[in-house]
């Protein structure tokens, strides 16, 4: 892909040219032209179908990576580019709009918005947080306390805004030291921790269709938690020892936080009462119930999105729940939906064209020599960098996952390890302040001390490789034992 218009616009940015508002948005237009034209060139020897999609997929690449344009407009517009130029029916589009994974996070942001209001996770977060004594006991409880609203709040940007205020009670009462740490602790485990719950982010869902599109297995909510809260649990203690020795000196990890802790439990006691309240009380049972019948599916066979919706009609029934139906539709992130419909169409029409498999073989050329570990490897690091070229972390997925399957594949690598470890690397996303909406949000703070862009480049530099071979360990081991195979065999 030609990268002219990119270099040019990031050139003038550098030498402190300030273009004109539309010579830059030409420039960024041009690339996006390019980067179609470029993929249209290489794809000469391509049947017309998949090479309409590689061209379409091009571009939206190009415009998620280089334009300010919003990412559900690009997801969209090329969606429908392919329906209109006959890559893809109208009916794949409109299925994934209908599809079970976007009325799954209906059901559940519904509910999210009833849990939420009632203050439960403040609640549990405050409990958690209370029992430090020291800095590190703290810096680990308020992981464990993000881990566990994965599997409450659907979405990363949801759990960091339901954060701040905790973050917020805990930093006005600290050193600017240990400002700056927390404010690199909360969306840097928000994120990691995400791969715990089939819910933690868009990303998942959209990994959990195409891996039951491309190869039958169905990945519900308890193998998604067995299969990655470990990962999670790992990465996320790990993320938090990186922060506290890369950020705090022996003097400011000693510094006695109890008082602290008591004090931000009097507060919310103060504000919210000692004892759960009714409401409280409510939610926690409904979404007991929830994740227990989600988790024990295969017992009574409700389906899972039927679980989710039951639980966001229970957040809304009057005497029960606590918000109205206007308020819990509200609280549905109608964009989010929509990108995740058109992501899912993209990926469907690159595994049915034919362009995946295209992809793969061009890629299988270069690896044909290297062993399947290597290949597991190379996918997990490709997967970690990719947020520094497309932002959004759905988008990703939609990238990623169509070309990595196939690739892994001819490999002899089981595919659903590979999407499963793309899915946990892609999760990855520190290195910019850009990369992810838990880390905008963390950087903005205002009246605490937060991080700066060099803070994150240390951060991410000094935590890839770990988190990378946490992900191979996990791909290579952990889940073949609990019975996904790691290789793969021509009709198997």
């Amino acid at each position: 892909m030609s990268r002219t218009a990119a270099v040019a616009v990031g050139s003038a940015s550098a030498a402190g040219v300030r273009l004109p508002a539309w010579a830059s948005t030409a420039l960024r237009a041009i690339a996006v032209i390019a980067a179609g034209a470029g993929a249209a060139a290489l794809t000469l020897g391509w049947a017309a179908e998949p090479r309409t999609v590689a061209v379409v997929f091009a571009a939206a690449v190009a415009a998620w990576t280089i334009t300010r344009l919003d990412d559900t407009l690009v997801a969209l517009a090329a969606a429908l580019a392919l329906v209109l130029a006959g890559a893809t029916p109208l009916d794949t589009l409109l299925s994934s709009l209908g599809g079970p994974t976007v009325w799954l996070l209906i059901g559940a942001c519904m509910l999210a918005a009833g849990i939420t209001a009632t203050g439960l996770t403040e609640r549990v977060a405050v409990l958690v947080i209370a029992r430090a004594r020291s800095v590190r006991g703290l810096a680990h409880l308020v992981a464990l306390a993000l881990l566990l609203t994965a599997f409450a709040v659907p979405a990363t940007s949801g759990r960091a805004a339901l954060a701040v205020p905790v973050h917020r009670a805990l930093a006005e009462r600290m050193p600017p030291q240990h400002q700056r740490a927390l404010a690199l602790l909360f969306p840097t485990v928000i994120l990691l921790s995400a791969v715990a719950s089939l819910l933690g982010a868009g990303a998942h869902l959209i990994a959990a269709q195409l891996i039951a599109a491309s190869t039958g297995v169905e990945i519900g909510f308890l193998l998604w938690v067995a299969l990655g809260l470990p990962v999670a649990v790992v990465t996320s203690h790990l993320a938090v020892e990186t922060i506290l020795l890369g950020f705090l000196d022996r003097d400011h990890r000693r510094l006695d936080v109890a008082p602290i802790a008591r004090a931000l439990r009097e507060q919310h006691r103060q504000q919210h009462g000692e004892r759960m309240r009714p409401a409280e009380l409510r939610a926690l049972v409904t979404l007991a119930l929830v994740v227990g019948l989600w988790s024990t599916e295969p017992l009574h066979g409700i389906d899972a999105v039927a679980v989710a919706l039951l639980g966001g009609v229970a957040a809304m029934l009057p005497g029960w729940g606590s918000v109205s139906p206007k308020e819990a539709v509200g609280a549905v992130p109608w964009s989010l939906l929509l990108f995740l419909a058109a992501t899912l169409a993209l990926g469907t029409a690159i595994v049915e064209s034919g362009a995946a498999d295209e992809l793969a073989g061009a890629a299988i050329s270069a690896l044909r020599a290297a062993p399947p570990a290597a290949v597991l490897i190379a996918i997990v690091a490709g997967s970690a960098a990719a947020h520094l070229v497309v932002q959004s972390r759905s988008a990703r997925a939609a990238v990623l996952l169509p070309p990595v399957m196939a690739i892994a594949a001819a490999a002899g690598l089981s595919p659903v390890i590979a999407a499963l470890a793309s899915t946990a690397a892609a999760g990855f996303c520190l290195t910019l302040t850009a990369s992810a909406k838990p880390v905008a949000m963390f950087s903005r703070l205002e009246g605490v001390a937060t991080f700066d862009r060099s803070d994150l480049l240390r951060l991410s530099g000094t935590l890839s490789l770990p988190v990378i071979a946490v992900i191979v360990l996990a791909a290579a081991l952990l889940w073949p034992a609990l019975g996904i195979p790691i290789t793969h065999t021509t009709g198997g």
